[in-house]
């Protein structure tokens, strides 16, 4: 079978969040076990394996998330992945449903009602023209919580508040003063890995608005992802933290890794639109059987 890597939340290679995607036949999913040895083997933040589900009411493709070392319950780079394979490759047009850990995700192609500018690179390759997609996630509910012990210390730098992501994304938000306090951290991973959530997204709001309305980054050693690029479903938590405070429901996030990426969201109540490009720069063959558990 065909194993894809796609750089997502991008509309050119070597930047985004490169995730892999392998499409399997109808039928159950492969065992748990295989699953995790190809995530394990591929080694990027997130491997999404989809088969087609020709007699579900529902939905048209079951999606699953791994990671190198777990299985996740909601991953937006990955489903934008997903989706950008299915419609480049036309085993599925117009709006794809998929069955999740999450229950119904949608993947609409659409252009953007903001234009996406182009995500820091240090390619010379040019935009691919990729159409971008949106997809169609719940909105994550925020719980403000006390800041939990060590959080300071593990980021390098001060939280102005913290919240709960609920269990669907299952993070630690965490405020920061400025967008140059984001780019510049340079936290301590093993205790960022102790901290009791799976991961820590840290923000500020954008230095001078403009392109984007906020920055952040995404920390999750405790599941085999030291730095993750562009997180999707973080913004799923980003959206309802900065739409009230600038009075729009439809902002963008630049997340400043290395290899950064913008995701254009449109907060609506218990659902968040996630919309971005991706494109394909590796398509190779899966040797491996799939094993059954």
């Amino acid at each position: 079978m065909r194993l894809r890597i796609v750089d997502a939340f991008t509309d050119r290679p070597f930047a985004g969040n490169p995730a892999a995607v392998v499409l399997l036949p109808s039928g159950p999913f492969p065992g748990d076990r295989w699953l995790g040895q190809v995530a394990a083997e591929v080694n990027l933040s997130e491997t999404a394996f989809a088969h087609p589900l020709p007699d579900a009411p529902d939905a048209d493709w079951a999606l699953r998330w791994f990671t190198p070392t777990t299985e996740v319950a909601m991953c937006g780079h990955a489903t934008l992945a997903t989706a950008h394979v299915l419609h480049a490759t036309g085993a599925a047009t117009g709006t794809i449903r998929f069955a999740t850990r999450s229950g119904v995700l949608t993947a609409t192609p659409a252009a953007p009602a903001r234009p996406l500018a182009p995500a820091p690179t240090t390619s010379t390759t040019q935009p691919s023209g990729a159409t971008a997609i949106t997809l169609d996630f719940p909105t994550a509910p925020l719980t403000p919580l006390e800041i939990p012990h060590g959080t300071g210390a593990a980021l390098g730098a001060t939280p102005l508040a913290c919240y709960d992501t609920g269990p669907q994304v299952g993070d630690l938000l965490v405020e920061l003063a400025d967008e140059a306090t984001v780019r510049g951290l340079n936290p301590d991973l093993a205790a960022v890995a102790r901290l009791p959530h799976r991961g820590v997204i840290v923000t500020a709001p954008a230095r001078t608005p403009g392109d984007h309305d906020f920055v952040s980054r995404f920390f999750g050693p405790a599941s085999g992802i030291d730095e993750d690029p562009v997180t999707g479903s973080a913004h799923t938590a980003l959206a309802p933290l900065w739409s009230p405070r600038l009075g729009r429901t439809e902002l963008t996030g630049l997340q400043v890794s290395a290899r950064g990426g913008r995701v254009h969201v449109h907060l609506r109540g218990d659902r968040t639109l996630l919309t971005g490009q991706a494109v394909t720069v590796i398509d190779g063959e899966l040797l491996t059987a799939p094993e059954a558990n």
